[in-house]
């Protein structure tokens, strides 16, 4: 598995561990955790919404991408619905050789899954919400919102 799509909670170590090789030397593990704040707002909690079939297809495409760049092992695990405060929403386990190639190729795999994967997430404030991340719901905001 170097893909995963989950409502359940992200176990980072076990990411970490699916890319640990006696070859590399360095493995960079990146956790996107769910704070408490936006915009000056104060956000209460995120719920995320993917269409699955096709995040996990360009989630490997990310992957593939990043594998024919870099000489690097990676694992992905994004977590959808509801997250509290302070919990994993993103994992991304890179290693390699050398941790040059791990930084790079993790902060590649970062910015390139905020842009191209279809996952999106609704911010919830007190009094209101906004979807973040989805042309479709970028209109959609409630009264407060």
């Amino acid at each position: 598995m170097t893909v995963l799509l989950t409502h359940k909670p992200l176990e980072p170590e076990k990411l970490s561990a699916l890319v640990q090789r006696p070859s590399n030397g360095a493995t960079v593990t990146f956790l996107g955790v769910t704070r408490d704040h936006n915009d000056g707002r104060r956000v209460q909690y995120l719920e995320y919404e993917a269409y699955e079939e096709m995040a996990v297809q360009e989630l490997r495409r990310v992957v593939d991408e990043l594998k024919a760049r870099w000489p690097v092992d990676v694992a992905v695990a994004h977590r959808l619905g509801k997250l509290d405060i302070g919990e994993v929403s993103l994992v991304v386990a890179v290693a390699s050789a050398h941790r040059k190639e791990a930084f790079d190729a993790c902060a590649e795999a970062v910015d390139r899954i905020k842009m191209t994967v279809p996952i999106w997430k609704r911010e919830v404030y007190e009094g209101g919400y906004v979807w973040i991340g989805s042309e479709e719901h970028a209109e959609a905001k409630s009264p407060a919102g």
